[in-house]
């Protein structure tokens, strides 16, 4: 993997603990967490469209706009869970997979 690609990965990272810190913040000021996840929940859920792209963005851009609308969820590390999901959940799928297709018919 190269330098730029290690930086860009971990740059998603870091700002995903920001933005789940920032979805945990709203809880500081009594009855300021159903105000700010009026605005938070589509916003957090389009910064998920930008960092990820694809089927996993708008899954994971879903997912993080009901977790910040439903009360008592927000405690949900959504963009940290996301992070772990495409770099290593989906690195270790990748990595099994050699890239040899075996069809059943043939094997005797």
């Amino acid at each position: 993997m190269t330098t730029q690609k290690k930086d860009k990965k971990f740059l998603k990272l870091f700002l995903g603990i920001i933005f789940d810190l920032i979805g945990c913040i709203s809880y500081i000021l009594p009855g300021f967490a159903e105000v700010s996840d009026v605005i938070w929940a589509p916003l957090s859920a389009w910064l998920m469209t930008r960092l990820y792209k694809g089927n996993s963005g708008k899954i994971g851009a879903v997912i993080t706009f009901v977790e910040e609308a439903l009360p008592f969820t927000d405690a949900i590390p959504t963009f940290t869970l996301m992070w772990l999901y495409t770099y290593v959940i989906q690195k270790e799928k990748n990595d099994d997979d050699d890239g040899i297709v075996i069809d059943a018919t043939e094997v005797k």
